[in-house]
């Protein structure tokens, strides 16, 4: 893929030091930087995911093994439930 970026004088600058002191072409440093922004993103999601299931909030409710896909029916009975059916 190829790609077309405007960059403002600060960042420009900052590619043009990046280059050199990799002594990289610009396409390697681009690439190098998504490489690392791409880790770090994955990262922190991981990390948010791996917090979320240490904790004791997953599994802690009790219902129906496929709720999850299948919300929009037992809402609609409860509401049913509650309200009546319309």
């Amino acid at each position: 893929m190829r790609i077309s970026a405007r960059l403002d004088d600060h960042r420009a600058e900052k590619l043009r030091q990046l280059r050199i002191s990799t002594q990289s072409s610009i396409s390697e440093t681009v690439r190098r930087a998504i490489d690392l922004l791409h880790r770090q993103q994955v990262k922190r999601s991981r990390k948010k995911v791996d917090g979320l299931l240490s904790s004791d909030f997953v599994g802690c409710a009790e219902g129906p093994e496929d709720l999850a896909s299948n919300f929009k029916q037992y809402l609609t009975r409860s509401l049913d439930g509650k309200h009546g059916a319309g």
